[in-house]
């Protein structure tokens, strides 16, 4: 509602300026036709005032009939012109307001979705942020109740709190890696291996993958590219992440680097669950999470990862993608500039 409102002070607004502009130049126009029609009148009566007549021309009567014709013809055009220039402002008029109001629609759009994008963002952090809080204050109260509470009840408290407490500080701590790259406009762009980003990535999620005896095949081109070391880090750590989380025990991830048409293209691929054709679409979104009933694994995350994965490759320039197969698995595309 609020937006309707701006479109149409903006339409307004529009509408005003031209209508300014297009009355200015109509009543230019109207005293420049006007002057022009009644020289060329005053021309020709004044070329016959000094044709040789017998006739005084004061008294002549033809003279006379010229001059209140060349009255009439003034005053027939004019209010001609009058008319036409009125049509012609109500036809600006109209055409204006329509295009003023989709040129101000157009202005708005990017605010208007980033408005909504905020709100969502903000509705949708708040009720992460109340499900563990509820939880552990529902906790507590039924044992604060319960006169006859245990050592070992206590004990058993203070851990699910403490579980809960674990979930809040991975959700604080993703949405200030997510804050931290949205007010970014530009990073720090060094000339980098990517061979050596994915393998340092990889190195903090070795463990999980050790865990469940995944095992990675990897073919990798000598690729330099012009980035931000952390980000990147970060970025492939999320990747990869996913990967895992997502895999069964024992299955394979494939991680191919290579160059395509003047970018370089990392390729991810998983044997896990893979992703339902109607959450594709949405799995970059922020706290967007395809259903898990598929899984055999219960699986934690506030789906963040992947809209702070695609943040940093925006802020690089690329583009990350991803295709994947119910029950086959998933395979992530990320294109990046080469380094010049």
């Amino acid at each position: 509602m609020h937006f309707k409102i701006a479109y149409l002070k903006l339409t307004l607004f529009y509408v005003l300026i031209v209508m300014v502009i297009s009355v200015g130049f109509s009543v230019a126009i109207y005293q420049i036709s006007s002057e022009e029609l009644g020289r060329g009148l005053g021309r020709q009566t004044g070329i016959l005032r000094d044709f040789p007549m017998n006739v005084p021309t004061s008294r002549n009567p033809i003279i006379q009939d010229l001059e209140n014709i060349k009255l009439q013809q003034l005053e027939e055009s004019s209010n001609h012109l009058q008319r036409n220039l009125i049509y012609f402002n109500l036809l600006i008029l109209i055409l204006s307001f329509i295009i003023s109001y989709f040129l101000a629609k157009r202005t708005l759009k990017p605010i208007e979705e980033a408005m909504e994008a905020q709100n969502r963002f903000t509705a949708d952090a708040s009720h992460e942020l109340k499900t563990p809080l509820t939880a552990m204050r529902s906790e507590i109260e039924v044992s604060l109740r319960d006169k006859g509470l245990r050592a070992s009840d206590a004990r058993k408290l203070l851990g699910s709190n403490l579980e809960e407490i674990g979930k809040l500080e991975i959700l604080s701590n993703a949405l200030l890696k997510l804050s931290k790259f949205d007010e970014v406009a530009r990073l720090d762009f060094r000339e980098l291996a990517l061979s050596e980003i994915i393998t340092e990535a990889f190195e903090k999620v070795e463990s999980l993958a050790t865990e469940k005896k995944i095992e990675f095949d990897t073919e990798f081109e000598e690729v330099m590219i012009q980035g931000d070391r952390q980000s990147l880090i970060e970025l492939f750590v999320i990747l990869l992440d996913n990967a895992i989380k997502y895999s069964p025990k024992g299955s394979k991830i494939s991680i191919g680097i290579k160059k395509e048409k003047g970018d370089a293209v990392v390729k991810i691929k998983d044997q896990g669950i893979g992703i339902k054709a109607s959450d594709l679409p949405h799995i970059f979104d922020r706290f967007y999470r395809a259903d898990q009933s598929r899984s055999k694994e219960k699986t934690d995350g506030y789906g963040l990862g992947l809209s702070i994965a695609k943040r940093i490759v925006e802020l690089h320039g690329g583009e990350i993608s991803a295709k994947s197969t119910p029950g086959k698995g998933s395979e992530f595309i990320i294109k990046l500039s080469l380094a010049r």
